[in-house]
């Protein structure tokens, strides 16, 4: 997944104008964004401070590292039991 050009602190402050009332098309004029990724951004981020972002963040990598973990011990759980079924 390519990494984002805007940070934490930006996203927030965009989100932060919508808020405000300012137009989404102005918003996203203003930024260089799509309407798809402002709205994308706040059904993510609506609501967060740029430090409960960056702790998100590092709770969904942290996420995908434990659930490939748990593939992997999955599919050596299989395998092992496989060969114990063979040798029986």
């Amino acid at each position: 997944m390519k990494a984002s050009k805007f940070s934490d602190a930006q996203k927030a402050f965009i989100l932060k104008q919508g808020a405000e009332g300012v137009l989404v098309t102005e918003i996203c004029r203003r930024a260089g964004i799509s309407e798809a990724t402002y709205f994308n951004w706040k059904k993510k981020y609506d609501g967060l401070l740029p430090t409960e972002m960056r702790r998100l963040k590092q709770l969904e990598d942290e996420n995908a590292k434990l659930k490939r973990i748990v593939a992997d011990l999955t599919l050596d759980k299989e395998m092992l039991q496989e060969v114990v079924r063979r040798k029986l």
